[in-house]
């Protein structure tokens, strides 16, 4: 599929999106969400494809939404604040949902995702971050959301944060605005990211942990992940049942009886994600 606002790229069992808007400081406008929509999808049924990274070309992962895309309002003057991208007002299920702007629908997704942060991360970029899987970012990176600063309400992107985050560092930079911003090495303290990686080599190290991703059972993978996000939102005990559901279902597979026989013969397992 031709894209125009990210490059996709696929080796080695991996998928990498790369936002490509560099002058406009990969801003998100309608495009790049009908590319990211259409990208994700591609990744998620690819049979080939068990793992994705998300990373940004230039100097910003993200900077958040494109400012031409804020709603001006209806002929009256209204401002209407949802994003119908073109659509009849309330005319489909997105627009009611919480709007996602570049984030995949990682709730609906099996395959891990492992973010990259090459530059800066600012308003819905931070999403980027908070809905991966695993995150690294270049020793250049920055962190803030400036949606205070421009008089708007700062709205999934920190209550995002604010589960990720101490309440009150989510609560500091979402108070401060752009004049808050948050070091490579201070996300990292936080446990933001989990790891800082040299400028120059921050992609030679993101498609590492892909690969190290990959040397393990794909579908086991899956279902671990799926336990741990979808368990988040429940009480323990469910979250343990649902969890349970998953290896249950992985335990019916091949490559659960390819494990233990690759561990008795001394071999290399050889996965089919099947």
């Amino acid at each position: 599929m031709a894209y125009t606002t990210i490059v996709y790229e696929k080796r080695d069992k991996t998928a990498c999106i790369t936002l490509d808007r560099p002058d406009q400081l990969n801003a998100i406008n309608d495009a790049m969400i009908k590319d990211l929509n259409d990208a994700y999808g591609d990744a998620e049924s690819d049979p080939d494809v068990w793992t994705i990274i998300i990373t940004g070309n230039g100097r910003a992962l993200c900077s958040g939404a494109d400012v031409n895309k804020i709603p001006k309002g209806d002929a009256s003057g209204r401002t209407v604040g949802i994003d119908d991208q073109g659509e009849q007002l309330l005319g489909s299920f997105r627009q009611w949902d919480a709007p996602q702007e570049a984030t995949a629908p990682y709730r609906l997704m099996a395959k891990p995702f492992i973010c990259a942060v090459n530059g800066i991360a600012a308003g819905a970029g931070l999403d980027l971050i908070t809905t991966s899987d695993i995150a690294i970012a270049s020793d250049q990176a920055t962190f803030f959301d400036p949606h205070v600063s421009i008089g708007i309400v700062s709205g999934r992107e920190m209550v995002r944060l604010a589960r990720v985050l101490p309440l009150n560092v989510a609560m500091r930079m979402a108070l401060m605005g752009k004049h808050e911003r948050v070091s490579a090495q201070r996300a990292y303290d936080l446990g933001l990211i989990t790891e800082v990686v040299p400028h120059d080599r921050l992609m030679e190290r993101a498609w590492e942990i892909a690969a190290t991703v990959n040397k393990n059972a794909p579908l086991a993978v899956r279902g671990t992940r799926m336990a741990i996000r979808k368990g988040l939102s429940l009480p323990v005990y469910e979250a343990e049942l649902l969890a349970e559901s998953y290896r249950l279902r992985v335990a019916q597979t091949e490559d659960a009886l390819e494990g233990p026989r690759s561990f008795l013969e001394k071999r290399p397992p050889r996965w089919q994600a099947k």
